[in-house]
């Protein structure tokens, strides 16, 4: 019992990072169809400022993390879409290269101010031991905080106002603009919830994988998998692919090493789109959120 409740425990902080470094670029992607490359950057300046918020001005590790980091990352966001994001919508292939640029020049930034040395926060909760094995205490946090957040976006996409203007400015512009809702405005609130999406897993996953001005390619590669493999819902998609990459990669991480279980995760991966190529969502759980 004591090692079921350890694997258990390990599948579902696996599960629940992918979900976390994936959340922001799921309701960019998937509602607005652009592609942001400088996501894994994104999710660093909310590390950073997470980080320095504790450090240098002793704020409050869980209100730097929680609240803190989000803002700013929104604010960076709101900045971005209005001065880069808002003249290239439906220009993919630009839409990609100007965040490649914005992406290296964060990092640029990043090293400048930060210097290129890993910056962390210690875990401000302890583990446990159950039986023989010890439970790192903070997962468990991460997990929960990613059950709230989830629980939240469907709130927020099934039973507000904001959420089903969002939900159908992205399905059906026209008519949404024919019902006198400016677009624009949805397209930019929509991209600055990302936004804070991203600040907040960098924020929270920040005593777990520090700051580092190169971390962002770290999670980049896993979130764009994650939204891609399961399809245009923001919330069942991302939930979907996330179990499946997270059971896959825990389940042969504990049968033989992490190496093999990332590669697991890859494999996985190549494996659902070339049978699912419109992902998850694309073929099943349609019309959900």
């Amino acid at each position: 019992m004591d090692y079921a409740f350890f694997v258990v425990t390990e599948t579902l902080y696996a599960i629940a990072v992918l979900v976390l470094i994936s959340a922001g670029l799921a309701v960019i992607f998937g509602m607005m169809r652009v592609i942001n490359l400088a996501h894994g950057e994104f999710l660093m300046l909310g590390s950073f400022t997470a980080v320095t918020a504790t450090n240098k001005f002793g704020v409050n590790i869980f209100l730097a993390m929680i609240l803190l980091a989000p803002i700013v990352v929104a604010i960076w966001g709101l900045i971005v879409e209005r001065f880069i994001i808002r003249h290239l919508y439906g220009r993919l292939i630009n839409t990609m290269l100007a965040t490649w640029g914005l992406s290296l020049a964060m990092m640029g930034g990043f090293v400048m101010i930060f210097g290129n040395t890993p910056k962390g926060i210690s875990s401000p909760i302890a583990g446990f031991t159950v039986g023989a094995y010890q439970i790192n205490g903070y997962n468990l946090f991460i997990i929960v905080m990613t059950a709230i957040l989830m629980a939240g976006l469907y709130g927020v996409f099934k039973a507000t106002r904001a959420g089903l203007v969002a939900r159908a400015a992205m399905q059906r512009s026209d008519m949404a603009q024919a019902f006198g809702y400016d677009t624009s405005a949805v397209y930019m609130w929509t991209f600055i919830a990302g936004s804070a999406l991203a600040g907040f897993a960098g924020g929270i996953l920040t005593p777990i994988f520090g700051a580092l001005p190169s971390g962002g390619t770290e999670y980049i590669a896993k979130a764009f998998i994650t939204v891609i493999a399961g399809g245009t819902a923001v919330i069942s998609g991302t939930l979907a692919s996330a179990a499946i990459f997270g059971i896959v990669s825990r389940v042969v991480a504990f049968m033989s090493t992490p190496v093999l279980g990332e590669l697991a995760l890859l494999v996985t991966a190549v494996i659902l789109l070339r049978l699912l190529p419109t992902g998850i969502t694309g073929r099943y759980l349609r019309n959900k959120v």
